[in-house]
């Protein structure tokens, strides 16, 4: 058991990454809600885990969605933005429909960014929080971005930049605001890639739990700080 039982919500929570990020931190001790688009999806999830774990109909990209959840959960401590999409694999950037790009940002960028507002404020008035956002190496320049998944890329890219812009308006206010890339890992978006997503859920959660006076604004992968 953590030494302070925490609640934490875990967005896209109902399979995949998602759904292994929850488990990690139900056995872990904290009151995990896993919050999904679809509400059915979410509560069979939830009831998979079962004491503790509840379940949120949450839906990134409707603010109307998102706000009756939080009326709904209350405050959390954890945010983990984990639902993302990718829509435009072996698309070039110059043909890429620009429809794809918008529900990829939807969801990618502006969903995050979307459900963030409405629970960080309870963290900063709490005095500690952690949001930890999924990101990939995808969207890095130290990797460099890649072509193959154009609107996927940018999408990551900026959800870093808002990584980076939250950190910088919470710091010194008791939460931590980081992004995590956790490599390709086998799920419904990649059922090709070799990391199962308990390993990479293991380096999310790391995340979503640092302690107190640990960095702020910092892209990780393997538990390490990655250039951006």
């Amino acid at each position: 058991m953590p030494s302070v039982r925490r609640v934490a919500l875990v967005t896209g929570a109902n399979r995949g990454l998602g759904l292994a990020i929850s488990t990690l931190l139900h056995e872990s001790g904290h009151r995990v809600v896993l919050a999904a688009r679809d509400g059915a999806d979410a509560r069979e999830a939830a009831r998979g885990l079962g004491g503790s774990a509840t379940w949120a109909a949450l839906d990134v990209t409707d603010e109307d969605s998102v706000k009756a959840a939080a009326g709904r959960v209350g405050p959390v401590d954890i945010l983990v933005n984990n639902a993302g999409v990718l829509l435009d694999t072996g698309l070039p950037t110059s043909a890429v429909p620009p429809a794809l790009v918008e529900q990829t940002l939807a969801v990618n960028l502006l969903g995050s960014w979307r459900v963030t507002q409405v629970f960080l404020p309870g963290m900063v008035r709490a005095g500690w929080g952690r949001v930890v956002m999924v990101s990939s190496g995808t969207g890095s320049f130290a990797n460099g971005l890649f072509p193959k998944t154009p609107a996927y890329a940018v999408s990551k890219t900026a959800l870093n930049a808002l990584t980076v812009l939250l950190a910088t308006e919470t710091a010194g206010s008791g939460v931590l605001v980081n992004a995590v890339n956790p490599g390709l890992v086998r799920t419904r978006m990649r059922p090709d890639a070799e990391r199962l997503p308990e390993e990479a859920a293991a380096d999310v959660v790391w995340a979503a739990t640092l302690a107190d006076g640990s960095p702020t604004g910092v892209f990780f992968r393997h538990r390490r700080p990655a250039d951006w």
